[in-house]
């Protein structure tokens, strides 16, 4: 009866691992493209790469560090952690803080008023307009003229002030949000989401890093980190937060199982859809969520996938079909070959090898 009794916890246990990630590495020599792409990043082929972590159905296949590091080293993966402000806003909404992604900014920002540049357009921004990189506001990382540029901000003790004081922009190039797919234009900007920190600090009304530490890392046995804030003290959501790469893993399953962990929902479903799902055209083949970016990977077949991104080619990513998630942290910063380099990495070699 002792033997039946022990067996079955062993049973539950495995099981229970399946539905979160499972850290027993199995022997890699069975996925010879893997043992290749580890091969080429030894030879430096793919640059300053630092760990490549690769789970299916939830057990994790691959596990490799370099350059130095090693299972316990925190990465700085740049604009991943800019996805912690999803998942910290779902939360919020889940709990009744914050009543929708649809509520309107100044609901949660009256402390900043008054604005420089007031219009009544300004007034309907909503979250979900910031979560989406698509706000009315002048403010695009990928044009060095642009007043909201993140060099301009980082002079700036209040980012959400910041950002608030920008005019709004107008439409010299391409198609007007009511011409353009799913009703919205693209500009990627720090100081957007960084503003959403501020806004869900104001909606719970308490300190964001202790809201995410209660409600996301404890139920994740997230223990080892380094947070990144902001000159106000708040949670800096536009990135730079570091985790390890097992961490890393552990909540973009969190996606994968549509927002359950060891049978508790962390997050609801419901929110975990509408993330994952485009919002906004960012660029020609690739869509933007909630703060994710959706775009195919393969060879012969092109699989879709939802990802955290980073500077660098930092990626913490997705494939629903194939019931593949992963990691690559790398510390390429600015080489503009990066993500060619970590894309590269994920059609030919990681998907090659799990997609049988």
């Amino acid at each position: 009866m002792k033997l039946i009794v022990s067996l079955l916890i062993i049973l539950c246990t495995s099981i229970s691992m399946i539905a979160q990630i499972d850290i027993s590495t199995v022997n890699q020599t069975k996925f010879p493209r893997l043992d290749l792409l580890d091969s080429l990043v030894l030879s430096g082929k793919y640059e300053n790469i630092t760990s490549i972590l690769v789970a299916k159905n939830g057990r994790l296949l691959f596990e490799k560090y370099y350059n130095g590091h090693d299972i316990n080293s925190k990465h700085n993966t740049r604009s991943v952690t800019k996805t912690m402000a999803t998942f910290l806003t779902g939360i919020a909404i889940d709990q009744g803080y914050v009543q929708s992604e649809k509520d309107k900014i100044f609901k949660y920002l009256q402390h900043k008023l008054p604005i420089l540049n007031p219009d009544k357009r300004k007034e309907d921004i909503t979250i979900e307009d910031l979560l989406t990189m698509s706000s009315v506001l002048e403010c695009d990382d990928s044009n060095w003229h642009s007043r909201g540029h993140e060099e301009r901000m980082y002079f700036i003790e209040d980012w959400t002030k910041f950002l608030l004081d920008l005019p709004v922009r107008s439409y010299p190039f391409g198609p007007r949000p009511e011409n353009a797919p799913y009703g919205r234009v693209f500009a990627y900007a720090f100081a957007k989401a960084a503003a959403v920190a501020d806004i869900l600090q104001n909606a719970i009304k308490s300190d964001l890093v202790q809201f995410m530490e209660d409600h996301l890392f404890k139920p994740l046995n997230i223990t080892d980190y380094t947070i990144h804030k902001t000159p106000q003290n708040i949670l800096n959501t536009a990135g730079g937060s570091e985790y390890k790469s097992r961490d890393f893993l552990k909540l973009i399953q969190l996606f994968a199982n549509n927002g359950k962990w060891e049978n508790t929902q962390i997050i609801s479903s419901a929110w975990i859809k509408k993330a994952t799902s485009p919002k906004v055209n960012a660029y020609e083949g690739v869509d933007y969520g909630y703060f994710l970016w959706l775009k195919k990977f393969g060879q012969d077949v092109l699989y879709p996938s939802y990802y955290m991104s980073g500077n660098g080619g930092n990626k913490v990513l997705v494939i629903p079909s194939l019931d593949i998630s992963l990691v690559i942290t790398t510390t390429n910063y600015n080489n503009r070959n990066a993500h060619n380099y970590t894309d590269e990495m994920v059609s030919n070699y990681i998907i090659p090898s799990l997609e049988d």
